[in-house]
């Protein structure tokens, strides 16, 4: 009795088994909880530093600036801490003007 078929046949049926119950982008913002109501997708990871959504990166920069990223942010956008990305450059409180 050969073995390769029924090994072959087996990771067959785990890998689609496995796929069937991997969520996909829809199934995390169309989930329900266990009471069925729907639930929304987790939040972005956003800089607390900064009032609105700076994403939490190695490097942010202003969105059609001249920084190299990786991450870019639309402003404006207010410093409530530390400007960590140095997005205000003019130190008025709103980076990204």
């Amino acid at each position: 009795m050969k073995l390769a078929p029924i090994v072959a046949l087996l990771v067959c049926v785990i890998v689609q088994a496995c796929s069937a119950n991997r969520p996909t982008n829809s199934d995390a913002v169309n989930s329900r909880n266990i009471n069925g109501a729907k639930t929304a997708a987790a939040p972005p990871q956003c800089d607390p530093n900064y009032s609105g959504c700076v994403p939490i990166a190695s490097d942010v920069d202003c969105a059609g600036g001249k920084g190299n990223g990786p991450a870019y942010v639309k402003g404006p956008v207010k410093v409530i801490g530390k400007d960590i990305y140095g997005l205000d450059k003019d130190r008025d409180g709103i980076g990204c003007e």
